[in-house]
């Protein structure tokens, strides 16, 4: 069986490997975009405009509480009709398809960033107020307060929980295989059938994934002993 793995004619080794590629693209692309809608999120939330909170509100709640493959289907085979619509108005006749992996990578990211933004606005408020107001006393801007002191500390409460939605979104790429994307998990399902081998590619993805989540939790750790450096020496 195992040489079905092997890489040239006869082996599957370069597909698996293509489709794990795939899968870490997606999942940095999708943290990515998360991270930006989850700190726009936050800034709403934490913001005094009350509409952008609202909606802020709703976007998390909502997408926190509906499942993950839903949301793929809505984007999929809604926002080709929506993408569509919008062309019509501007008199284009045409049906307009979005590629598999625009829509997997803008899934994720709209379920990343809900979660994200929790994290963020959590971190964020964890800072001590009385920092910002002495900031502000000695005459600081808002945006050097936020550069020099809101941000750096709260990137530091935040690491742990963004490594958890890095955990997450990067298992969620598995549900994309639903749109035909070429990621790890669809190439393993139509390997498994052309020899059916289910247990054999199905037990290559899981060690696949287990190298990319302990090796991401590996970075994740060390970007918080990192971040912590100096809190430490502070409390020798």
């Amino acid at each position: 069986m195992l040489e079905l793995l092997r890489f040239g004619a006869g082996g599957w080794g370069d597909e698996i490997l293509g489709g794990a590629g795939v899968t870490v693209a997606v999942a940095v692309l999708s943290f990515a975009g998360g991270l930006v809608l989850g700190s726009l999120a936050a800034a709403a939330r934490l913001g005094g405009n009350a509409l952008l909170r609202g909606v802020a509100e709703v976007y998390t709640t909502v997408i926190r509480g509906v499942p993950a493959l839903l949301v793929i289907w809505l984007l999929f085979f809604g926002g080709s009709g929506f993408v569509s619509w919008v062309a019509g108005a501007f008199g284009y006749g045409g049906r307009i398809e979005l590629s598999a992996f625009a829509v997997g990578v803008a899934a994720v990211a709209t379920v990343s960033g809900a979660y994200a933004a929790e994290v963020i606005r959590g971190a964020v408020q964890a800072v001590p107020s009385g920092q910002t107001e002495a900031a502000r006393a000695l005459g600081m801007h808002r945006g050097l307060i936020l550069r020099r002191i809101v941000v750096p500390q709260a990137l530091r409460y935040a690491l742990p929980g963004l490594g958890n939605v890095w955990q997450m979104t990067l298992k969620d790429t598995a549900l994309v295989s639903v749109t035909a994307l070429a990621e790890l998990m669809r190439v393993s399902y139509v390997a498994s059938g052309a020899t059916r081998q289910p247990f054999l590619f199905y037990l290559t993805a899981a060690a696949i994934y287990m190298v990319l989540t302990t090796a991401s939790n590996a970075a994740f750790q060390w970007a918080e002993r990192r971040a912590e450096r100096g809190v430490r020496r502070a409390v020798r």
